[in-house]
């Protein structure tokens, strides 16, 4: 995304730090650019940190990415849940 851009972002995970950057790092293997929000209380206060809840590290895209970003996300959730 480029500075001065006016794309919408959505939030597209939110889990513990380790969570979140795990989501971030195979979103950027297959080319989406993601961010992270609220790390620093996520790291800070881990014990916060529950999948959606408060403290939760919230992996961010564009709009534009969500629907190759989707699959990702929806693959990595089920290899939690096996």
């Amino acid at each position: 995304m480029k500075t001065g851009d006016k794309t919408k972002l959505i939030e597209i995970f939110a889990g513990t730090p380790w969570q979140a950057g795990m989501v971030k790092s195979l979103l950027a293997d297959e080319g989406i650019e993601a961010y992270l929000i609220d790390e620093i209380i996520g790291t800070l206060t881990p014990w916060w940190t529950a999948p959606g809840g408060a403290g939760s590290v919230k992996v961010i895209v564009a709009e534009t990415d969500l629907e190759r970003a989707i699959p990702i996300v929806k693959k990595y959730e089920s290899n939690l849940q096996e």
